[in-house]
């Protein structure tokens, strides 16, 4: 409490100097200032949570497509004892146990970037990733490396480069590594368009693309005291191949349709296909029908996979045999609303079989759900947020209804920033259920900044 109200009187200290907004700032860069606290875990004790105070500073510069981004936070603690009138965080700035000068100051830098993914044909992005897909999302699905935040800051690439550029539009290729430092996590797909030639028609917009994702270490993150809980954990590769074709393609609606097959190292394979796009410019929407073998995770690099990456790797790689192949179901449903200022998400699937007894650590065996809500600043006066709900083998105690809202096996994030001129006062939580402890980890920030 003591700790929240020292953070809101440097709110209204600050608040004042909003006035002077704007002044002496050009419309390509942009600062924040961030004062705040993180909760850390301990430097002499990693199991141990502790809380330190921050003061940041985090320069933007955009010049066109191509835009820079630092984050220069300094993590400290006044009179810890007696005897220590200051303390900063060691790891922000001293390589610990197991990391390298890379690992430490490569994240100083928030982002490099050139183009955008989605608009420009070509586009690089070094840094913080936050929702990597390739293809239709079977084997790389919405993945990130910033699940670690604010304890831990990552940096990886993300880079495409469509054919188009070149007036060869028959090939392109997407690629990414989670971890420049240590290039752990590595994939790419390519992409062929073969009936190009026939220029603007239905036909010469076919894709054909293949992908190939590793993961070199998934104990990158394992404490040490876990490492014997995963004997069988190493390299993970997973393959695969896709088809797809932009049937219908307007302002008022388009439709994506597509098939997508891959393989993972116990030579499980998974098949899906199915439609997705936009209706009336607002609605999203996607369904899938997908045959999966016993053992097959779909999506395997997700939006949390830095979380389960060594759970993940001990399983498939302990399978002797793949299972049968079981049919089951994707549906997905968004909303863009008020001009996109509230974005509505959520996915649901599952197998049409029922749940498998006994229970197994089979993860494509039960339903599992992941939402998302963005209010975006301007909707509601000075408050802005988000919020991310995902949930994995639901059912596997109970049943689906009860399991639906249960914490187990979910991972909660949230942040509520509420702003008053130029000032910004941030509240952030991710709660990621740890199967190793039976609880939560958390991981929670408070801060109050400045952008001019």
């Amino acid at each position: 409490m003591k700790r929240f109200l020292v953070i809101l009187a440097a709110v209204l200290l600050i608040a004042p100097l909003t006035a002077q907004e704007g002044l002496g700032s050009g419309p390509d860069f942009s600062a924040t200032l961030l004062l705040g606290s993180d909760l850390l875990p301990s430097a002499s004790d990693p199991t141990k949570l502790e809380s330190w105070s921050k003061l940041g500073f985090q320069p933007d510069l955009s010049l066109g497509k191509f835009g820079i981004g630092l984050d220069l936070t300094f993590r400290f603690q006044i009179y810890p004892d007696a005897n220590t009138p200051l303390l900063i965080y060691e790891p922000d700035w001293v390589p610990q146990a197991g990391r390298t000068i890379f690992d430490v100051y490569l994240p100083k830098i928030m982002y490099v970037r050139y183009g955008l993914r989605g608009i420009d044909p070509y586009y690089i992005k070094l840094g913080s990733i936050d929702d990597f897909s390739l293809g239709n999302g079977l084997i790389v699905s919405d993945y990130a490396n910033t699940r670690f935040l604010p304890d831990l800051r990552i940096f990886g690439l993300q880079f495409g480069l469509d054919g188009s550029v070149f007036k060869f539009p028959y090939l392109g290729i997407e690629a990414l590594t989670g971890n420049l430092a240590r290039m752990d996590v590595i994939g790419g797909r390519i992409f062929i368009r073969p009936l190009a030639f026939l220029g603007e028609t239905l036909p010469a917009k076919l894709q054909l693309g293949f992908t190939g994702v590793l993961d070199r270490d998934p104990l990158t993150y394992t404490d040490a005291a876990d490492l014997a809980l995963y004997p069988a954990a190493d390299l993970v590769y997973i393959i695969g191949a896709d088809l797809s074709l932009p049937v219908l393609s307007s302002e008022v609606a388009s439709l994506n349709a597509f098939v997508e097959g891959a393989r993972q190292p116990s030579g499980a394979l998974g098949l899906i296909t199915g439609v997705g796009g936009r209706l009336i410019g607002f609605i999203k929407y996607g369904a899938q029908i997908r045959a999966l073998q016993g053992g097959f995770i779909p999506s395997y690099f997700d939006s949390n996979y830095d979380f389960y990456r060594d759970e993940r790797a001990e399983y498939v790689l302990s399978l002797a045999s793949p299972g049968d192949f079981k049919l089951g179901w994707l549906a997905r449903l968004g909303f863009q609303l008020f001009k996109e200022a509230l974005e509505l998400n959520i996915q649901v699937d599952g197998p049409f079989a029922p749940k498998p007894s006994p229970a197994t650590d089979d993860s494509g065996a039960y339903p599992h759900i992941k939402g998302a809500v963005v209010l975006a600043e301007g909707l509601l006066p000075g408050i802005f947020l988000s919020g991310s709900y995902e949930k994995y083998f639901i059912g596997r105690k109970t049943t689906f209804f009860r399991e639906l809202l249960d914490p187990e096996d979910a991972v909660i994030g949230m942040s509520i920033n509420y702003k008053t001129g130029a000032t910004v006062l941030t509240l952030s939580y991710i709660y990621s259920w740890d199967p190793t402890a039976g609880d939560f980890n958390v991981s929670s920030s408070l801060s109050a900044s400045v952008r001019f």
